[in-house]
């Protein structure tokens, strides 16, 4: 028998619960205009799931759209836990929701749009890698 994993994350209050179901197909480091907006920050870490994976066992969502990824967040902390990528069965999970050590990112993606430079070992997509439909053209910090 060949059990999946299965992963509880919560919004900062613990009034939302979500089932993650089996690894997540990509993680990444976001840098957009859109996340950056949304969360406050200079990016943001994504672990991809397929959207049947993906189940929330307690607690209510809202919607909101920024630009145009629709997002779920908390209706009582404001917690964004997921948002659904527009024309694929995919939810791109808040990564720092994760347990320690679950995040484990092999990309950034949308660097052009970056605060500042941030060095490290990963690819820098300028857009997005070749897998995701973009060029796949890398920025050079």
């Amino acid at each position: 028998m060949n059990a999946t994993s299965v992963t509880e994350i919560r919004c900062w209050c613990g009034a939302v619960r979500v089932e993650l179901r089996g690894d997540a197909a990509s993680q990444f480091y976001c840098h957009c205009d859109d996340c950056q907006a949304v969360h406050g920050a200079a990016y943001v870490r994504v672990a991809l799931y397929p959207a049947d994976s993906v189940r929330v066992t307690q607690g209510e969502l809202v919607e909101s759209i920024y630009k145009t990824l629709p997002r779920k967040r908390c209706a009582r902390c404001g917690t964004q836990v997921f948002g659904e990528v527009v024309g694929q069965p995919l939810f791109g999970v808040k990564a720092n929701l994760l347990p320690a050590g679950k995040f484990r990112p092999a990309f950034h993606i949308r660097c052009r749009y970056a605060v500042l430079p941030v060095v490290d070992v990963l690819p820098h997509y300028r857009d997005l890698p070749p897998d995701f439909g973009g060029d796949g053209s890398l920025v050079d910090w």
